[in-house]
């Protein structure tokens, strides 16, 4: 990005200022105690979450990570998972129980569906606030569902993907990468609006795309636009075409 966001840690009681504190120090930036102008964004520890919020006159509300309300508890329901398409991109018929990589986290909506179905799920993002509302996420969720099997790592996918042993390689590695295309579809979303500014195009996407094809064990699914190219003109064992995206399948 030509102009980087910038971003500073806040809190809105004393009760959360330690937690804060910890929070600047792990991502090296700015703690202040006060609402300022000057940043792009904050960074709020809160009572219930952590939260982050844009600073510009009309801003949008604030966005966290739930997995246990709202639209990502409403679509991992039981009724509702044999309708996401997701389910039938991602499954392997002799192995109803996955090791996946998500290599491109987001805000996780996706991998949760994924766990949701009973698979062991594991989140790789690289940006550190995205990590940072994730793993606050995943905490929440941890002290309501015991059993859900969903991890995260703050990293770089490529090099992570690259250091795996053969022993560690998942069966599924799955993909959403942000792409020029998508811009328009995306600015009635405030999530996938800012997720773009923070994690940029995913100009390596393509790069990502081959290394995943080396280390998973079945196949990799890319979730695509309906209408996109397909990622880095790679063409697909087949597709799976939904109302407003697809999933392209590289199977082993």
């Amino acid at each position: 990005m030509n102009n980087p966001l910038t971003i500073a840690i806040h809190y809105e009681t004393v009760e959360q200022c330690a937690v804060a504190q910890a929070l600047a120090d792990e991502l090296h930036l700015p703690l202040v105690n006060r609402e300022p102008q000057a940043v792009d964004l904050l960074l709020v520890a809160t009572a219930q979450r952590l939260e982050l919020r844009q600073t510009h006159k009309g801003a949008p509300g604030a966005i966290f990570v739930d997995f246990v309300s709202g639209k990502n508890a409403f679509r991992s329901t039981p009724q509702n998972l044999q309708k996401e398409l997701i389910a039938r991109a991602i499954q392997v018929k002799s192995q109803p129980r996955l090791r996946i990589i998500d290599a491109t986290a987001g805000f996780g909506q996706d991998a949760f569906i994924a766990a949701s179905l009973g698979h062991e799920v594991q989140l790789i993002e690289r940006s550190p606030i995205v990590a940072a509302l994730l793993k606050d996420g995943l905490m929440r969720l941890r002290e309501k569902d015991t059993q859900i099997k969903l991890s995260l790592v703050a990293s770089n996918a490529i090099s992570y993907l690259q250091q795996l042993s053969a022993d560690a390689y998942p069966d599924v590695v799955y993909l959403d990468p942000m792409f020029p295309e998508r811009v328009k579809s995306a600015l009635v979303k405030k999530e996938m609006r800012l997720l773009q500014q923070l994690v940029g195009q995913d100009q390596d996407a393509p790069q990502l795309l081959q290394i995943a094809k080396t280390v998973a064990k079945y196949k990799v699914v890319v979730k695509r636009p309906r209408l996109a190219p397909f990622l880095g003109d790679d063409t697909p064992s087949f597709s799976l075409q939904g109302k407003v995206g697809r999933f392209d399948i590289y199977r082993k």
